[in-house]
């Protein structure tokens, strides 16, 4: 007989996550909870559709601060080399 599952992983209209890093460690309790094969077929669900949630915001979250890396690199990286000594 199956037990049901913690309420917290089972929650419907969730919140979004307050940072990257609170995301991550929800998301690594649905993981957890999932893999313990204890919670019925609904709270699986919910806990599938809440994961997929947060994964899409932790990478949507790590994509846009590769983007700024990029730009703040591509302003640093300059070839200071052909800089005349009045540049300097």
């Amino acid at each position: 007989m199956k037990k049901k599952c913690n309420e917290a992983v089972t929650v419907t209209n969730s919140p979004p996550p307050e940072s990257f890093e609170a995301a991550s460690a929800e998301l690594e309790s649905i993981v957890s909870a999932m893999e313990a094969g204890q919670m019925t077929l609904e709270a699986s669900l919910s806990a599938y559709k809440r994961g997929a949630e947060l994964l899409h915001y932790c990478q949507t979250t790590l994509q846009n601060a590769q983007q700024q890396i990029r730009v703040l690199e591509a302003d640093m990286l300059k070839d200071f080399s052909t800089l005349s000594a009045d540049e300097r």
